[in-house]
């Protein structure tokens, strides 16, 4: 047993008939660690999510969990929760009943389930009694949520957990996962979202194809990712437009309306030093495509041409 990682897999494979949907995953997830899934359709991310879970057995390789190697028959391994494909509810029923239902079918008595301590983390106790048919689906994931805290997991396992969350409700989850995180729990989860992805963790895996292309820090993969492209606000457009056309490494990529450059990150950095002593006022420094999305497309994009 290994207590350093919440999930050690290696050489994990699944197959589908003639479809292979993980060929050889290799995957460490710390304790306390909030760790990104990443990849496009079809590129396996639900398949591993749901072996986490129990839902489906590797059919070769070796996966542990908490410690536990897996079983080789579907069931969750103790202290691991969470939903893939978005959680199952039963529309006639109220958000309360919902978490008393589930409770009970795992042996729990619902007064002493911390019903009302889950709902009250997820955001959902003013709506707690109105029945879930009328949810929208931020609603739904945020009580998918609450249902898989009700176990007080060690390992939580979420899919798209942000999806249809309004601005107000992903800060809400967001600060409910970090929270997590800081009192032990490990997280992993899975999104489309980079921006959701860059905000809450310190590591991510991109998966593509059914493999891994790339998993680690976000500032390793920032710092392999090589030149990105920054949108620049200054002062004086057309003196910022100048400067950097004559900063070595610097390359403008538009320049007709907002300044738009490509560097590498040591290059940027003297051009902003350029500006400064220039005495040009820099109002907005950005990548116009985020470190994680740009690798994303770069890394899958390469995994396929090699199909």
């Amino acid at each position: 047993m290994d207590a350093t990682h919440a999930v050690r897999a290696r050489g994990i494979t699944k197959c589908f008939g003639d479809v292979v949907a993980l060929d050889g995953i290799d995957l460490d997830v710390a304790p306390g660690q909030i760790h990104g899934l990443v990849g496009p359709n079809g590129a396996g991310k639900t398949t591993l999510l749901g072996l986490l879970l129990g839902l489906a057995v590797a059919d070769g390789g070796s996966l542990e969990i908490l410690g536990t190697p897996a079983g080789r028959s579907l069931a969750a391994a103790e202290g691991v929760s969470g939903f893939v494909d978005g959680p199952g509810l039963y529309p006639w029923l109220t958000a309360r009943q919902n978490l008393a239902a589930l409770a009970s079918l795992r042996g729990h008595d619902a007064r002493a389930a911390g019903i009302d301590d889950v709902l009250d983390q997820v955001g959902l106790t003013d709506v707690a009694d109105d029945r879930t048919r009328g949810f929208s689906l931020g609603m739904r994931q945020r009580l998918g949520l609450a249902a898989a805290l009700l176990t007080r997991p060690r390992l939580l396992v979420l899919d798209e957990p942000a999806n249809g969350l309004d601005p107000a409700g992903k800060k809400h989850v967001h600060g409910v996962l970090t929270g997590l995180a800081e009192r032990g729990t490990t997280v992993v989860l899975s999104s489309h979202r980079m921006d959701d992805l860059e905000a809450l963790c310190s590591e991510v895996t991109i998966v593509a194809t059914g493999r891994v292309v790339f998993s680690g820090p976000l500032a390793k993969l920032a710092a392999e990712n090589g030149e990105l492209d920054y949108r620049l606000l200054t002062g004086d457009p057309a003196k910022a437009r100048r400067i950097a056309a004559e900063t070595p490494g610097v390359q403008v990529v538009d320049g007709t309306g907002t300044l738009v450059v490509r560097a590498p990150t040591p290059a940027l950095d003297a051009l902003v030093v350029r500006l400064v002593q220039a005495g040009v006022a820099l109002r907005e420094l950005a990548p116009v495509v985020s470190p994680l999305e740009a690798a994303f497309l770069t890394l899958t994009e390469q995994q396929e041409t090699r199909q």
